[in-house]
């Protein structure tokens, strides 16, 4: 079961990205990454993880998903052959900032 959570998030995270990529306008001068996908063991839902650079610009990259999180909902339900598909809500990516902000830590360390 672990297994087939894994394979549903990574392929989530393969054809949404690919939507974003094509159908939405981000502001400008903002890369947007997805980072990962938290998929429910139940299908029901699906967490997907975001992060912007530059960083202050987050607030307005998940103001511009949401605001479109049917469409983007609808598209992926077309690209995806699995019976049951979740629903997808975007969140923050905190760990990977976190993670930075402990090397930069590190390396005022080594000097």
């Amino acid at each position: 079961m672990i297994n087939r959570i894994q394979r549903v998030n990574q392929l989530i995270k393969k054809e949404l990205a690919l939507v974003l990529l094509r159908e939405v306008d981000f502001p400008e001068k903002t890369l947007v990454t997805l980072t990962r996908v938290e998929t429910s063991v139940d299908l029901q839902q699906a967490k997907i993880y975001i992060s912007a650079i530059p960083e202050n610009q987050i607030l307005r990259v998940l103001q511009v998903l949401n605001s479109q999180i049917y469409r983007l909902q609808q598209s992926l339900n077309k690209r995806l052959k699995m019976k049951q598909i979740p629903r997808i809500k975007f969140a923050e990516e905190k760990e990977t900032r976190q993670a930075g902000r402990i090397e930069e830590i590190l390396e005022e360390l080594k000097k």
